[in-house]
């Protein structure tokens, strides 16, 4: 059983937080007699307790069996011919008035009997342990916007702070001092009024907080590979962090023997002396293991184990974060996206939860696994690292690094490895090296306009990019493809992901008329189609955050269905649903101050994954594929399809 770190560390450390790093930053315990000035301390320290709203946050609702088919036939109808959809359709409602109903009774007792948490919790976390492929391609990436102060870029400098930040976050957290995130939703009255159970409030624009539970799987944990399901480890106690460089592992405590963290002149020398060790790139780096499919990376652990590297393997494990430090400078975006993914495949070790990667010429990154939490808590975790070093870093250029006796305090971990363990890392680097090769990244920066005009077009921004892409697509491949926006349930208790199906009959019609029926349409028509797409896409969105779309549902009683041992039923084996699990459009977006732009693979073979960001007067597009589809030619035709759409809504006709 997964060891999940619990909440019981924030009242156990509260006492040592309160001493933390006094020798780092000169503060004295009679500084912590006031709030304003124990603020250089918890430098986001909020007047509300972290896990203050964690109780009172609503439940994520369940939703009735009918609405579910009834979004789910919607989302499948524009895909799918006359034949495909009956057959489908036929699926759907059999389900519903048969083992479905029964297993939406079953769902419902479930969740009446475990009120501490949402029923996706488990299918959920059990989908993300139970994926046999490699986890390399499917964490994401979030890449840091520079130090506005170029000086401070210096990876030495940089590495310093980040680590630093990165333990100051974490010391809040157990302390229970971070500000808990807000979550904002414009809902109307009459929306609200339908789903009143489901809030504290209603108001034309509601906030509320988020789950923050995902945070306490963020430290000193590790993703452990096992025979069919993964495992969540954790040890609260281990107070080292895991340093990554030419696929060498080395560790160093960063915090001591009383909780307090460790001086930043110190970690800063600790790290410089990494960087200037002569020691070559490792022969058989273990990183690459983790790069590998599940279910042979965790026999080759058990092989490890049993050739005396338990110890090793427990100190990777409960290593508090990962630090990367690359010894590559980037050339452009496209490089860095490369770099950022996957590396060398020797430089990460996929499985923890958080990586902080540095490249020799100071970009900064981050990846994360998907199991401990979505790209809602990354991104948390990401905007406070990025405000602290920025804003009130620790080292600065020049700093000069503690006299401390590095070579001592820094241990560099050597492995016995036997000639089968030689040959199965050889066999995991040929796998990652022909797994890489075939993955494609490019972007796309659309500078014709953005969230500015969209907005004064009475257009939602997220709408308009989306229908760009099914256009896009439409345009290069002549067909509609099933599309997948990822969507954040994170306002409930334990709430994690749900996807909005943005492909429907509103937006086929649409893109068939710009794209396969130039010329057929008044401006004032395609302007009304643009107007309904968008209106009924913020629908879709409202439904998905309030807890009512469909995935989530479906996929919970597929997994009960699952568990009880019987053949599951013609609706989840209809290839159309399949298709559903892999779009071909798997598409994701966040932005803040501290993101540049971020990525990942696609799900589908024949697919892309797509990270986009939509600005006042630009949009940006970082995009993912196989050899099967050209990535360049179908930007070029999202483009195209974006400027399609602007020229329509400045009143022009199309060219």
């Amino acid at each position: 059983m997964a060891r999940l770190l619990s909440v019981r560390c924030v009242a156990s450390l509260r006492k040592s937080i309160i001493n933390s790093r006094t020798t780092a930053l000169g503060i004295t315990k009679q500084n912590y007699s006031s709030k304003k000035e124990s603020s250089t301390e918890y430098w986001s320290q909020s007047d509300t307790p972290f896990m203050q709203h964690q109780k009172s946050l609503p439940r994520l609702p369940i939703p009735k069996l009918e609405d579910t088919v009834r979004r789910y036939l919607a989302a499948q109808r524009p895909l799918l011919d006359d034949d495909q959809f009956r057959r489908t359709e036929k699926f759907a409602h059999d389900f519903q008035s048969g083992v479905g109903k029964r297993l939406q009774e079953e769902l419902v007792a479930q969740d009446k009997s475990n009120t501490h948490t949402s029923y996706v919790s488990d299918s959920c976390l059990n989908w993300f342990l139970s994926l046999r492929y490699t986890i390399m391609l499917t964490n994401p990436f979030l890449v840091f916007n520079p130090d506005p102060k170029t000086e401070y870029n210096d990876q030495l400098v940089k590495a310093t702070n980040m680590v630093c930040s990165a333990m100051s976050f974490m010391k809040i957290l157990q302390a229970g001092l971070q500000r808990p995130e807000v979550s904002h939703l414009n809902l109307t009255k009459r929306e609200m009024d339908g789903f009143k159970g489901l809030v504290h409030r209603a108001s034309s624009i509601l906030s509320r907080p988020v789950d923050m539970s995902p945070f306490i799987r963020l430290f000193n944990s590790t993703r452990i590979p096992k025979r069919r399901v993964d495992e969540l480890f954790t040890d609260e106690k281990a107070p080292h962090l895991l340093v990554m460089r030419k696929g060498n592992m080395y560790v160093f405590d960063i915090v001591d023997r009383d909780g307090d963290l460790v001086p930043p002149a110190e970690i800063q020398s600790h790290l410089k002396y990494i960087l200037s060790d002569p020691t070559p790139a490792a022969a058989f780096p273990l990183g690459v293991l983790t790069s590998e499919n599940r279910d042979v990376w965790a026999g080759l652990r058990d092989k490890l184990i049993a050739a005396g590297n338990a110890e090793h393997l427990q100190i990777i494990d409960s290593a508090l974060f990962c630090l990367s430090l690359d010894d590559e400078s980037m050339r452009d975006r496209i490089h860095l996206s490369h770099n950022m993914m996957h590396g060398d495949g020797c430089n990460r070790w996929f499985d923890k939860p958080i990586t902080i990667i540095l490249t020799k010429d100071g970009h900064a990154g981050i990846s994360h696994d998907h199991a401990w939490g979505d790209g809602l808590a990354a991104l948390i975790f990401q905007n406070e690292i990025f405000e602290e070093t920025t804003k009130r870093p620790l080292v600065h250029p020049g700093s000069a690094a503690a006299a401390v006796d590095s070579a001592s305090a820094v241990r560099r971990l050597e492995f016995n490895l036997d000639s089968e363990l030689e040959n199965g890392i050889r066999k995991a680097k040929e796998n990652f090296d022909s797994l890489v090769s075939t993955l494609t990244f490019d972007a796309m920066e659309f500078k014709k306009g953005g969230k500015a005009l969209l907005k004064k077009s009475k257009l939602s921004p997220d709408a308009v990019v989306q229908l760009a892409f099914q256009m896009g697509f439409l345009r290069r491949y002549g067909q509609t493809a099933a599309a997948c926006e990822s969507c954040s349930t994170a306002g409930f208790r334990h709430g994690r992901i749900d996807c909005i199906r943005p492909v429907t009959l509103q937006t086929q019609r649409c893109s068939h008329a710009f794209v396969l029926q130039p010329g057929r349409h008044s401006v004032e028509q395609l302007q009304a189609m643009l107007s309904e797409c968008s209106t009924n896409h913020r629908q879709l969105i409202k439904e998905g955050t309030i807890g009512q779309g469909f995935d989530a549902h479906l996929f919970a009683l597929e997994y009960l269905h699952d568990s009880e041992g019987e053949a599951l039923h013609g609706l989840y084996t209809d290839p159309a649903y399949a298709a559903f699990d892999f779009s071909i459009l798997e598409t994701s977006t966040l932005t803040s101050p501290a993101l540049d732009f971020s990525g990942f693979g696609p799900y589908a073979p024949d697919g892309f994954g797509l990270f986009y960001g939509v600005f006042d007067n630009r949009i940006s597009c970082t995009v993912s594929s196989y050899p099967t589809r050209n990535v360049r030619e179908f930007l070029q035709c999202v483009h195209k399809s974006l400027e399609d759409i602007f020229t329509v809504l400045e009143g022009k006709t199309l060219g």
